[in-house]
């Protein structure tokens, strides 16, 4: 297996930028007639990995499967396997953040060899960028990826993310730290971060050397156009992200394709 940067890349440029997600919201099991219990969330998750088999990276949101406990977690185990062997990289929203030895179990937990394990997670830097550090070392040891939260789109994350420190501001040193992990490793993009599509003013990207997922284009406000020149991004490196929009056509396998290839196509430009 080689690097996640480099499966990313070649991904990205056979079947486009876009990373639909996974979100198995109670509400949207209801309106697509399913139980709100691990029978629905199976359920949901078996039409999104047909729907969804033909895209580079895809993102189940962790939060919901762990919601209904082990059964939800088993489900969630059976999806990133299925999604994996028709092809499709998987990142796992889970937005792990700890200290010590605690930090290396949630990195064995999904960059190790656990069944969880994915092709990349979400993590959060807020208690310090190098408190993750087991979880880069393990990543890169696996050939897997990280992104690690830098500017999100909630309004609370400003006061935090968006404060000053040595004339740049948090969000940025997070990316700036990023793109120094990447310098080090020697490896093409093997840390990624994550910027809100929704902000205003993101923080500058353009030297990360890693890819970028920007949630928040569709329900919440952001539009694909808006997406141009965003952070200084280079071509390629932009990973739309996108839930709510797409899923709401479901729960017929055919409809939720079509509107996941509607974006796609509406973000190609990025590639």
């Amino acid at each position: 297996m080689g690097g996640f940067g480099d499966r990313l890349a070649d991904a990205v440029a056979a079947r486009g930028p876009l990373c639909p997600g996974i979100d198995p919201h109670p509400e949207l099991l209801r309106s697509w007639g399913l139980t709100v219990d691990s029978d629905g969330l199976d359920r949901f998750s078996d039409a999104c990995v047909a729907a969804f088999s033909g895209f580079a990276i895809v993102k189940p949101q962790v939060a919901f499967f762990e919601s209904h406990g082990s059964a939800g977690f088993a489900v969630l185990e059976r999806t990133i396997a299925a999604l994996r062997a028709e092809g499709v990289l998987v990142l796992a929203d889970a937005k792990r953040g700890d200290i010590g030895s605690t930090m290396a179990a949630y990195a064995q937990a999904w960059v190790g060899h656990s069944p969880l394990a994915a092709d990349a997670v979400t993590a959060s830097p807020y208690l310090g960028f190098g408190s993750l550090d087991p979880l880069f070392d393990l990543a890169a040891s696996n050939g897997r990826g990280v992104f690690v939260l830098a500017a999100t789109s909630n309004p609370e994350g400003a006061s935090v993310q968006q404060a000053r420190t040595e004339g740049r501001s948090v969000a940025q040193s997070i990316v700036d730290a990023a793109a120094a992990l990447n310098v080090a490793s020697g490896e093409s993009g093997g840390v990624g971060v994550v910027v809100g599509a929704t902000l205003s003013s993101p923080p500058d990207v353009s030297r990360l050397g890693g890819p970028v997922l920007v949630p928040g284009v569709g329900a919440q406000g952001g539009r694909p156009e808006d997406l141009r020149d965003f952070g200084g991004a280079r071509p390629g490196q932009l990973l739309p992200a996108v839930s709510r929009e797409i899923l709401r056509a479901g729960p017929d396998v055919s409809s939720l394709r079509a509107a996941a290839e509607k974006i796609r196509d509406a973000v190609a430009y990025l590639a």
